[in-house]
């Protein structure tokens, strides 16, 4: 992302910078998502997870290594500096001079696994009145931008129609 989209690739940076702890998704053995909290680190152009021995969300990633990680929005609800997310697959680091060179800057509580994150998205939802903004980049095509606003014709007829009963007030197309 750093090469493909620098000034995108800085404001999402500075949105996780922001805060230190995130909150990580992962999938369970039986496919349910569990959702923890985790410090997540840009370094060197890369994003790093860096987890507690023997945690779930090492036994969920090295079973099933898709994740999610969305920043920490803060305090209030203006989502000052923009919602951000990422997705992708974690990839374990096992290489000792690796992970002696990353806790030597990190220094975090030994002992520990780490993961290199291989983004395969990164959205970001920001306020631009009178639209509500997304920002999306995949590795495979260049930066998207929407606008939307919860009037836009598609929303309001799209394929699930409100009903007085049923399964939470929509039915399937």
């Amino acid at each position: 992302m750093e090469a493909a989209v620098p000034e995108f690739a800085a404001v999402v940076r500075e949105r996780f910078g922001a805060y230190r702890h995130h909150v990580l998704a992962t999938l369970r053995a039986d496919g349910a998502p569990r959702l923890t909290g985790l410090e997540a680190d840009f370094r060197r152009g890369e994003l790093w997870l860096g987890m507690m021995t023997g945690s779930r969300k090492v036994l969920d990633l090295r079973r099933d290594p898709r994740f999610a990680l969305h920043a920490n929005p803060g305090g209030g609800t203006d989502l000052a500096g923009g919602d951000v997310r990422v997705a992708g697959r974690a990839v374990e680091v096992t290489d000792p001079g690796l992970r002696a060179r990353y806790a030597a800057a990190v220094k975090p509580p030994e002992p520990f696994h780490l993961f290199r994150a291989r983004l395969t998205e990164v959205v970001r939802t920001s306020v631009e009145p009178p639209f509500m903004k997304l920002e999306i980049w995949r590795p495979d095509r260049p930066l998207r931008t929407l606008r939307r606003t919860s009037e836009d014709p598609e929303l309001l007829e799209g394929p699930e129609r409100p009903t007085s009963e049923g399964s939470g007030g929509f039915e399937a197309p």
